[in-house]
């Protein structure tokens, strides 16, 4: 790119920033503070941009209360509410108070949009006002910078810090019958791998706007593979890509058929049918033919099982026979559209995590008692239900997670040291063979490292554009080091929707990719919790 390009791409995307702030003030300096970190945004942009938009958008809040202050508090409705007593307090009040107030609320969590509001209503003057406001939010977003530059160096000042503060209030007794969970809460929020979906693909969100400016089209993902609805991003029928695949190759697929929605007794006598003339046994697999991120996964081992899972998924479904592994692997793929061949991005070495009975505790507090198992305690939990509470052998592994899902449990690091040129080879020719597949994410499942560097594996999913390298959830990487990948990973995507694009094929509006994901979240919401 040229010096103006990214000049102009820069702005762009500080002007997102700016905008975002009025809509979500946390998420924007979140946002800006990761682009900050991963070097995609010059810090100095960001950090100035994301501390405008606060100051504009207080300063906005406080102009609208002092301008429309007087006329609504002659309103009778509101004088019923704010008698002339209530009104004559609040001033003194903020004529004492208003301005340590002012500041303080700028790092009390709720406080900040009823104190700016408050201050405009009773007539602060702008100067101090303005000045406070600015002091504040430059410490604020000074902070979070700060907070987020120290993660990523993966330094422990901030550890240290959460630390100090708990050792006070716990010494005063505040928080001594709640620690456990509070601790873990702690380290769920200085572990980025855990941080929630809507904070760490803020970011994301906006290297995407990046590359849509870049590139000239936002929707290019969508035109990304021309074999799968929207390109993979979302909508695309699992049946469809697994029957592709069982059609190009099938000794190398675990086979899988489609069920329609429809009643529960012709569902059931539909998976009787095809178990016996597709030879399958117990156990299988089933998933919704539409789900993201493990949801709605089922490992089945009788007919009982089969019967509650149906009952529990009207949607129409996919039946998969089981591939035993018992190794599991995320491979990302791409080739750009007119090259010969295609290269494997990353590769995901996936972990089963398991708790080791000792004959006295229940699994629940083996698993408080696991360093990382007790971050993410609340999914296993409620998974296992009652089963929590039962005390294992000494010696006996119970199993925490089947779905190989981050957001379900499983644990993912990087897996370079299963890369060989015969793997790499072998995904070419597989995706090669899949007309209009260019990049996208193989789970695979293998008996041996061996066995897989030198190409012996069965594929059980292949997803699309919005698929991602998860090797980035490695728990050795730095937040800056999972975003440089991720903004890779995007440009790869956006590179090829465009030399798609340039061969004449059309991307769709974003209000369809919205229409699609919003259809799949209503439906979603039925799934049961992943095995």
């Amino acid at each position: 790119m040229t010096p103006d390009s990214l000049w102009v791409n820069s702005a762009l995307v500080a002007l997102g920033i700016f905008a975002g702030s009025f809509v979500s003030e946390d998420a924007a300096l979140l946002s800006a503070a990761s682009l900050a970190s991963a070097r995609v945004l010059s810090p100095v942009v960001a950090l100035s941009s994301a501390a405008l938009g606060i100051c504009v958008g207080d300063l906005g809040l406080y102009g609208l209360a002092r301008y429309f202050g007087p006329a609504l508090s002659s309103k009778k409705w509101f004088a019923k509410r704010m008698t002339a007593d209530k009104l004559a307090r609040a001033q003194q009040f903020s004529q004492r108070w208003g301005i340590p107030a002012l500041a303080a609320s700028r790092f009390i969590p709720g406080s900040r949009l009823p104190m700016t509001v408050a201050s405009g209503f009773l007539g602060m003057p702008l100067r101090k006002f303005a000045g406070v406001s600015a002091l504040g939010s430059a410490l604020w977003v000074l902070s979070v910078f700060g907070a987020v530059m120290t993660i990523s160096a993966r330094t422990s000042s901030v550890k240290l810090a959460f630390a100090m503060v708990a050792a006070v209030l716990l010494g005063s007794g505040v928080l001594a019958t709640q620690w456990k969970r509070i601790s873990a809460a702690l380290g769920r929020w200085t572990r980025w791998e855990f941080w929630p979906a809507w904070l760490f693909y803020a970011p994301v969100a906006a290297m995407c706007l990046r590359l849509g400016v870049r590139y000239r089209g936002l929707a290019l993902p969508t035109i990304a593979n021309l074999n799968q609805k929207l390109g993979g991003m979302v909508g695309e029928s699992k049946a469809e890509i697994l029957a592709q695949l069982e059609a190009t190759s099938p000794e190398m697929t675990a086979r899988a058929r489609l069920f329609e929605a429809g009643s529960l007794p012709q569902r059931i006598a539909v998976t009787r049918n095809a178990v016996a003339k597709n030879k399958f046994s117990f156990p299988f697999i089933f998933k919704p033919n539409l789900g993201q991120r493990g949801a709605g996964f089922r490992i089945v081992r009788n007919w009982d099982q089969v019967e509650d899972y149906l009952s529990r998924v009207t949607a129409p479904a996919l039946l998969q026979e089981y591939a035993p592994g018992p190794l599991e692997a995320g491979i990302f793929y791409y080739r750009i559209p007119g090259e010969t061949e295609g290269s494997i991005f990353a590769i995901t070495d996936k972990i089963f995590p398991a708790v080791t009975g000792d004959g006295r505790s229940t699994v629940a507090e083996l698993i408080d008692a696991d360093p990382r198992a007790r971050l993410i305690a609340g999914v296993y939990l409620k998974r296992l239900g009652a089963k929590a509470q039962n005390i294992p052998p000494s010696g006996e592994k119970v199993r925490l997670v089947e779905a190989g899902n981050h957001c379900q449990g499983c644990i993912f690091q990087d897996g370079k040291q299963l890369l060989s040129a015969t793997l790499s080879q072998k995904i070419d020719q597989i995706s090669q063979k899949l007309e209009g597949f260019y990049v996208g994410r193989y789970d695979v499942r293998y008996s041996s490292e061996e066995d897989l560097r030198d190409g012996r594996f069965t594929i059980i999913e292949l997803n699309g554009a919005s698929s991602e390298a998860t090797s980035i959830y490695d728990a050795r990487n730095s937040l800056s080091e999972a975003y440089a990948v991720l903004y890779r990973q995007w440009d790869l995507v956006y590179k090829i929707g465009a030399a798609n694009r340039a061969r004449g094929n059309k991307t769709a509006s974003l209000g369809e990719v919205l229409r699609e994901w919003l259809g799949y979240l209503k439906q979603s919401e039925k799934y049961p919790m992943a095995d």
